[in-house]
C-alpha cells in the first residue's frame, strides 16, 4: 500500500515579514486564528489526519494553545518548528541550537501535554549539527530535507534580488549538497544528504524526475487541475509527504496589505485552494494512496 501524509507548518504572518524584510506596528494572528479554523474543517472534510508544526513561543497565547489542544483532540499530530523559528538558526551556536530544539519540546509538553516526536527546520534548512541535537533528545525522525533544484533556485534569486534593493531578509540558503538527498525516506549518514544508520528523515516532496516542489505554494498557484497533473509525478511513490502552510488556507482579506504584491498565493480565493488540495488527495486516494499523520508514517518506515 502506498502513503501520504499531510503536514502543515503554522508560520505566522511576522515570519513572513521577516522573509520580506517588512516591517508592520501591529502583529497579525491570521493564522491561528483564521487558518486554523479553515485547516480543521478541511481535515475533517477529507477524514485527514494531519500533522501540525508549531513554533513553541506561538503557544505562550492562550488562544494559540487552546486551538492546538482542539486539533490534538481530534486525533492530529503536533510537531515541533523550534522555539523561536530563527531562520538562521543552523549559522548559530550549537548551545542555541540545543535551546530551540529542547525549548520547543518542553514548552510543547508543558502547554500540550504532548511529546513530539518530530522536528521540521524553519526555512526548511539544517546541518549535522542540528540533525545530531534531533537525535541525541530522541525524537522519532526529521521532515525538513528538500531536495529540490528549482526551489533553491527560485530562492536565491529572491534573496539576491531583495538584497540588490536594500531589503534584508532573514532568510538563508541551505547548502547546495542538499540537492543531491534523497526524495524518499532515509536514514541520515554525515552529510546529511548522504543515506547512513543515524536518524529517520522524510524528505519534503518533489515530484518527478526535475523534482519540481510538490508543496502548497506551488498548487495553489496550479488550480485544481494544474495540482492534478502534477500530483501524477508523485503517484509511482510509496509515499508522499505533502507539505503545506498556515497562510496556504488565508487569502487577501485576511492578511496585511503589504505581503500581497510579495506573495501571490494570496490573492488565490480560499475556495479555491480548498479545491485544489482536495482535488489532490482524491486523485491520491484514487490511486491506492491511504492518509496517515508523519509519526504514524515514521513508526511504519522505522
Amino acid at each position: 500500500m502506498s502513503l501520504f501524509s499531510i503536514s502543515i507548518d503554522l508560520d505566522e504572518i511576522a515570519c513572513y515579514e521577516q522573509i520580506h524584510g517588512l516591517q508592520t506596528k501591529v502583529a497579525s494572528h491570521a493564522v491561528y486564528d483564521v487558518a486554523l479554523a479553515r485547516i480543521a474543517e478541511f481535515a475533517s472534510s477529507l477524514a485527514l489526519p494531519v500533522t501540525v508544526f508549531v513554533i513553541a513561543r506561538d503557544l505562550e497565547r492562550a488562544e494559540n494553545a487552546q486551538s492546538i489542544r482542539r486539533l490534538l483532540a481530534q486525533g492530529h499530530e503536533v510537531g515541533n518548528h523550534s522555539l523561536d523559528h530563527f531562520y538562521d538558526l543552523t549559522r548559530r551556536e550549537q548551545s542555541e541550537q540545543l535551546k530551540q530544539v529542547q525549548g520547543a519540546n518542553e514548552q510543547i509538553r508543558a502547554l500540550l501535554g504532548v511529546a513530539p516526536e518530530g522536528f521540521r527546520a524553519p526555512g526548511y534548512t539544517v546541518t549535522d549539527t542540528l540533525l545530531g541535537i534531533v537525535a541525541d533528545l530522541g525524537m522519532r525522525y526529521d521532515s525538513s530535507v528538500f531536495p529540490c533544484p528549482p526551489y533553491y533556485a527560485a530562492k536565491a534569486s529572491v534573496l539576491l534580488g531583495q538584497k540588490l534593493r536594500g531589503r534584508k531578509s532573514r532568510s538563508i540558503l541551505d547548502a547546495p549538497g542538499v540537492l543531491r538527498a534523497p526524495s524518499v525516506p532515509y536514514r541520515i549518514g554525515q552529510p546529511y544528504w548522504q543515506p547512513g544508520t543515524g536518524l529517520l528523515e522524510l524528505p519534503i516532496q518533489v515530484s518527478g524526475p526535475l523534482r519540481v516542489p510538490f508543496i502548497g505554494t506551488a498548487l495553489t498557484l496550479l488550480g485544481p487541475n494544474g495540482a492534478r497533473l502534477l500530483a501524477r509525478g508523485v503517484l509511482s511513490e510509496r509515499f508522499v509527504n505533502l507539505e503545506l502552510h498556515g497562510i496556504d488556507f488565508l487569502e487577501a482579506r485576511d492578511v496585511p496589505k503589504e505581503l500581497l504584491p510579495l506573495q501571490p498565493d494570496l490573492r488565490v480565493p480560499w475556495e479555491r485552494k480548498l479545491k485544489t488540495f482536495g482535488a489532490v488527495v482524491e486523485l491520491l486516494r484514487q490511486n491506492g494512496f491511504a492518509a496517515l499523520r508523519l509519526d504514524e508514517a515514521a513508526r511504519h518506515f522505522s
